[in-house]
């Protein structure tokens, strides 16, 4: 058994069980801290003698998610999925947090192909302890798992040349695969990103980034597309509202010296004013509907220019590309916080700044035509329901769309597919991040974080269908579907019994049609 592997910057000893070996907390960059705070990665100084890999490394700075509903009401779930967060085993954060986790069948192996998981979290968390990549591992593939700074850390912007630093890291991450996978059995020119949520979207960003081309050869997009950016002046503005809750100037310097702690609460001071009062016209649009004041900002460098346009434009013409949706997508958050029960026909229909995100014209839909669509599609959903369908629409599905037929359209070279995950969570139905488990053949109401979400008897098959299709695709960019193409729009609908459609969301595509 061999537990020891060499990498360009030193030995590891990692450990193995089940025929699988893991190495844990793993640097690929240098701790941003100090001389690197709020700065790009810098190198991974080498390490004498052998560094131990068997614990998880620490988690990047992040303000704390709630662990129980902000709403009177909220649906019992909520405080068992929070909990289950709270449970998860993760690391404390310090200093020395860009690192990654690897699972690999064999160090000793040669060629294999190898995954890299991108986590989700409204690029305002991240961490790799509710990921476990063995179950890849078991079946031939080196599977890789990141860290990457989010919130201001990651996505501060001050219009100094320095942008996207969250982004960087993953550039980072990925280039440190092409340096040291070989040494744990995987092939640095078959490597596939998959993530979900702004995992998704930040692969989104990398397939427009040209510091990031030729670092992956396949991508899987999951709830997750191109779409989700901050144009420069709105993050400009961002920056100088955090810099006067610090008391400091909006220079890089200065909002580094304010330390950790003060920027951190901070952040969480500026989301409860964004949230409390969503004016347009203080925070932007893009930033109203989605509540994340930080993400990945047009800089016209890391970013040239909308993803999307890039993509459409022929960047990433070289990655085969999976994407999809879950059918009931962003219906998650309304219903854990119980904010679906109150939404009503005059909160849908009112203006953007007093109902923010739970109203249709922040999503730049024409408010009365739109409601009268939905209810036409769904003539029996109460209010909440409607604007869950719309929300899922906004977020997740016509980028989605959006992005598999611009990359099917710029890239005759590469391939292009499409599913929708329709298995419904008793309680919850389709909901964000409910596939994750399935992908990871880990479908199981014990697993950490997911568990309350699967109830008490998740479908094993589909488990196994799911896991092998990304595991096929990752081998040889075909997960078993037919190319998604425009005059087909073949689309596979992941469920109990799982089946190809065809152009399925058709009515939603023509009413977005021409918006945002």
């Amino acid at each position: 058994m061999n537990e020891l592997v060499s990498t360009v910057n030193g030995e590891l000893r990692g450990s193995m069980s089940g025929g699988v070996y893991a190495f844990l907390g793993v640097p690929y960059a240098a701790p941003p801290f100090g001389a690197n705070r709020l700065r790009p990665p810098q190198p991974v100084s080498p390490w004498p003698g052998v560094r131990n890999a068997t614990a998880l490394g620490p988690e990047p700075p992040q303000v704390a998610p709630p662990t129980t509903g902000p709403v009177e009401g909220a649906a019992e779930d909520w405080e068992e999925v929070g909990a289950a967060f709270a449970a998860v085993k993760r690391a404390a954060p310090s200093e020395d947090c860009l690192t990654l986790n690897v699972w690999t069948p064999d160090p000793a192996a040669a060629g294999l192909s190898v995954m890299v998981w991108i986590q989700g979290g409204m690029f305002e968390l991240s961490s790799t302890a509710a990921y476990d990549g063995s179950h890849f591992a078991r079946d031939g593939v080196v599977c890789v798992v990141i860290n990457w700074r989010p919130g201001a850390e990651g996505f501060l912007y001050l219009d100094d040349g320095i942008a996207n630093l969250g982004l960087l890291d993953q550039v980072a991450a990925l280039q440190w695969v092409r340096e040291n996978i070989d040494a744990f059995g995987g092939d640095p020119g078959n490597v596939t990103v998959f993530g979900e949520s702004a995992g998704a979207m930040s692969i989104g960003m990398l397939l427009a980034m040209p510091c990031a081309e030729g670092l992956f050869r396949r991508a899987i997009l999951q709830s997750g597309a191109a779409h989700q950016v901050t144009p420069a002046a709105d993050a400009l503005r961002i920056a100088g509202y955090l810099a006067d809750k610090l008391g400091v100037p909006a220079t890089r310097e200065a909002i580094a010296g304010a330390g950790v702690e003060r920027l951190l609460a901070a952040q969480a001071e500026l989301k409860a004013e964004l949230i409390a009062d969503p004016d347009p016209d203080r925070w932007g649009q893009a930033v109203v509907a989605s509540v994340m004041p930080w993400q990945p900002v047009i800089d016209g460098d890391i970013l040239p220019g909308a993803p999307i346009e890039q993509i459409a434009a022929g960047a990433g013409a070289q990655v085969d590309v999976i994407v999809g949706t879950n059918a009931d997508d962003w219906r998650l958050w309304l219903a854990v916080s119980g904010a679906i029960a109150g939404i009503t026909d005059e909160i849908l229909t009112g203006p953007v700044r007093a109902y923010g995100h739970q109203c249709l014209a922040a999503y730049g839909l024409p408010a009365g035509t739109a409601l009268a669509a939905y209810r036409e599609r769904y003539p029996t959903a109460p209010p909440g329901e409607l604007l869950a369908a719309a929300q899922t629409d906004w977020w997740m599905r016509i980028p989605a769309i959006r992005l598999a037929e611009a990359h099917a359209g710029a890239a005759p070279a590469a391939w292009t597919y499409m599913y929708e995950f329709h298995w419904a969570s008793p309680g919850l139905g389709a909901v964000h991040a409910l596939e994750i488990p399935f992908v990871f053949d880990i479908a199981s109401p014990d697993v950490p974080l997911f568990g309350p979400m699967l109830g008490n008897e998740p479908p094993q098959e589909l488990a196994r269908t799911m896991h092998a299709a990304w595991v096929a695709f990752a081998r040889t960019g075909d997960p078993g579907w037919p190319r998604y193409e425009t005059g087909r729009r073949a689309t596979m609908r992941f469920d109990t019994a799982s089946r190809i459609v065809e152009d399925p969301r058709s009515w939603e595509r023509s009413l977005w049609a021409g918006l945002r």
